[in-house]
């Protein structure tokens, strides 16, 4: 079984879906909470109240979309999807709330415009927060089995670690010994990114804007 195959497709879409998800969770908490423009509030709202449907619900549709843009069976269909994510956004924006608009002005007096603002003034600021999201983000897609599960045909080659364990039970008899090893091993990557972040996540937690205003 290739197993360590498994480990670097794991490694390999959390990282990349962790990237790409901050990457738009700013940008987007950016502009629903410091740009001004028409039906924000609403718009907002209804990308809010995705976070109630559940993610059995999208898999078809999902599917159906992937097959027609011919992502089936590719590290594209695990990564993309799931990148835009309300929550992200959500975190990230109450964050961005919380940050006193005098910077915003004080940025214009020197001359900065929105794009120069957001990039040196308020994503450092946001680290901590966004640290908290890649930790989030990182075991969501780490440990995601169902949507790999309908998407990926070729498992030995595109398999994650959650398609990896899976392949130790069958009509043989299940081998627990080796799905308690692999386990495991598979607990590494998460358990060293919480460590390398640790500092950032208690203060990230701290002022992460979950009391925004």
């Amino acid at each position: 079984m290739p197993f360590l195959r498994f480990m670097g497709n794991g490694l390999l879409v959390s990282a990349a879906g962790t990237a790409l998800t901050l990457v738009l969770s700013a940008f987007s908490g950016y502009a629903f909470s410091r740009q001004r423009w028409r039906g924000r509030n609403l718009v907002f709202m209804v990308f809010l109240a995705t976070l109630m449907i559940p993610q059995e619900v999208l898999i078809v549709p999902m599917f159906v979309m992937m097959q027609k843009v011919g992502w089936v069976n590719t590290f594209q269909a695990l990564i993309v999807p799931w990148a835009f994510t309300a929550f992200g956004a959500f975190l990230l924006r109450q964050f961005f709330l919380g940050v006193p608009q005098e910077l915003d002005d004080a940025a214009r007096v020197d001359g900065a415009g929105t794009l120069r603002t957001f990039l040196l003034v308020m994503l450092p600021l946001a680290r901590p927060t966004m640290a908290v999201l890649a930790v989030f983000s990182f075991i969501s897609y780490w440990n995601s089995f169902l949507w790999p599960l309908v998407v990926i045909n070729d498992v030995n080659n595109l398999g994650t670690i959650p398609l990896g364990l899976q392949m130790f039970f069958g009509q043989q008899g299940n081998q627990w010994h080796l799905v308690m090893a692999a386990s495991v091993i598979s607990m590494a990557p998460t358990l060293l990114l919480l460590i390398l972040l640790q500092k950032h996540l208690v203060k990230g937690i701290v002022t992460s804007g979950f009391g925004g205003r």
